[in-house]
């Protein structure tokens, strides 16, 4: 199905917006991608979100990614005996391992590997930050705090401890279960929450076995300190901003934002910004001037997709918020400054023949007529190095293998192609060809880019590049063997 957009939009499947009708309705709205909130429902619920998927997918023989991001390690307090208190500013309060149920002075934090990390002077963040806590001594089956920021604290809320390395694996065990359920089932990519370190991205990787695609959610001020090396070896990444901006000031966020999308596009691998993007979508039908803003800097930024989370899988209006996010993109990528912002943030890399060609692909399509790039890929990587050079055409990656075109869903520009197996480069010509034409990115008046890799089938082979007619006739003539 063509965009007519470059930006990727991911809608999370939630109450509302579990129905073929209306997963279908989504996807024609413009959702690209779908995510699967593995902290929400029971398998058999995913199971069913997932055939449905695949159903709307044969139905519209449109290619669909499916994300399935995992919960991770979630640390909360205990129980309260009135079910919740009242913590004053400057308040003493204790954290221990004592199952009591608590009051206004202690509470059960479940924990031990907290206590074994902190130190004197660090903080806890209660309940998303609205309650801030700092350790004023501290053991291992306790932590004596201040109240530094006051408020309620109820039964079981999140605890963030934002200033010290805690030694927790990213993947609990219920995150291993959910891993080899959703592999099993046939996802695209699989979302690591908790990462702290590349180790925590080469368990995952392990447990995969290949079977999905790695993204890595940054959401914790040691992944970012550790960025490179996540990035290294993670497939993809998601800026993850709602627990970014509870562990970091908030005003740290978007230069973060900014140069974590930066280092994605410089590494040819998809980036998504995600977290209240149009977070008053949830109950009105209409954004806030600030959310659409937003949006649009994502976009602005190079971002390869933007996200929504509540808004699709639990609002009132989850059809409208993804077109929101189709008419901000189509906007912003008509405007001439998105241009100059984009080109001017390329990252030349000209370090293998494959970069060369899909660079020299960009700058003949960009100063000739040419209508539309198309790379033919089995591993995803030649439409990835194309994207990463974010031309001002169309880019069409021609696959045989499914789950390369349903992982390349989720990437900058790129719109995927089923192709048969190829043998010969003139056939790659002419399939190209016949795909930009019925793709309507081109007529038999018009010349295309074709990039492939011969011989063919084998990943790491781009070698070759060619200006191709669109008729058919003058592409056999000039080769007529």
């Amino acid at each position: 199905m063509r965009r007519h957009r470059n930006v990727k939009i991911v809608a999370t499947l939630g109450p509302a917006s579990e129905t073929y009708d209306m997963i279908r309705a989504l996807h024609e709205a413009g959702a690209d991608v779908f995510r699967l909130n593995m902290s929400h429902g029971q398998h058999d619920e995913i199971r069913e979100k997932h055939r449905i998927i695949r159903q709307v997918e044969k139905d519209l023989d449109s290619p669909i990614c499916i994300l399935a991001d995992l919960q991770g390690p979630k640390l909360r307090v205990g129980v309260f005996a009135n079910g919740e208190e009242e913590l004053e500013e400057g308040a003493a309060f204790r954290l221990d391992l004592d199952e009591a149920k608590g009051d206004a002075t202690r509470v059960c934090l479940p924990h031990p590997e907290i206590f074994a990390a902190l130190e004197p002077g660090a903080s806890l963040l209660v309940n998303d930050g609205k309650i801030r806590l700092k350790v004023t001594d501290c053991g291992e089956s306790h932590a004596n705090c201040e109240v530094v920021i006051g408020g309620t604290i109820s039964n079981r809320k999140g605890v963030n401890v934002p200033d010290v390395e805690l030694p927790l694996a990213a993947l609990s065990e219920k995150d291993r279960k959910d891993l080899e359920f959703v592999c099993q089932l046939g996802i695209d990519w699989l979302a690591l929450s908790f990462v702290q370190r590349p180790e925590d991205v080469a368990e995952a990787r392990d447990l995969a076995k290949g079977r999905a695609a790695i993204l890595s959610k940054i959401e914790k001020p040691s992944a970012v300190t550790r960025f490179d090396a996540i990035l290294a070896v993670s497939d993809g990444i998601m800026v993850a901003r709602g627990d970014l901006g509870v562990e970091l000031p908030v005003q740290n966020v978007p230069p973060i934002q900014k140069r974590l999308v930066r280092a994605c596009r410089a590494a040819a691998k998809p980036v998504i910004v995600a977290t209240q993007m149009l977070e008053s979508m949830i109950e009105s039908p209409v954004p806030t001037r600030a959310e659409v803003s937003d949006v649009a800097t994502a976009i602005y930024e190079g971002a390869d997709a933007i996200m929504l989370s509540a808004e699709s899988a639990a609002g009132s209006y989850p059809i409208e918020a993804v077109k929101t996010m189709d008419n901000v993109a189509r906007e912003v990528e008509n405007d001439p400054t998105y241009r100059q912002i984009i080109e001017a943030s390329r990252i030349a890399a000209r370090t293998t023949v494959a970069d060369g060609i899909v660079a020299a692909a960009r700058e003949i399509a960009e100063t000739t007529d040419i209508k539309v790039i198309c790379c033919f890929t089995q591993s995803g990587t030649t439409a990835l190095l194309t994207a990463r050079e974010r031309p001002r055409v169309p880019i069409i990656a021609m696959t045989s293998l499914r789950g390369t075109a349903r992982r390349l869903a989720l990437s900058w520009g790129v719109n995927c192609v089923m192709t048969s197996e190829l043998e010969r480069f003139k056939m790659a010509v002419i399939n190209a060809a016949r795909a930009a034409r019925a793709q309507g990115y081109a007529t038999t008046e018009d010349q295309i880019v074709v990039t492939a890799g011969v011989p063919f089938n084998v990943p790491g082979t781009t070698n070759i590049l060619r200006v191709a007619p669109c008729q058919e006739s003058l592409i056999y003539a000039a080769d007529p063997s």
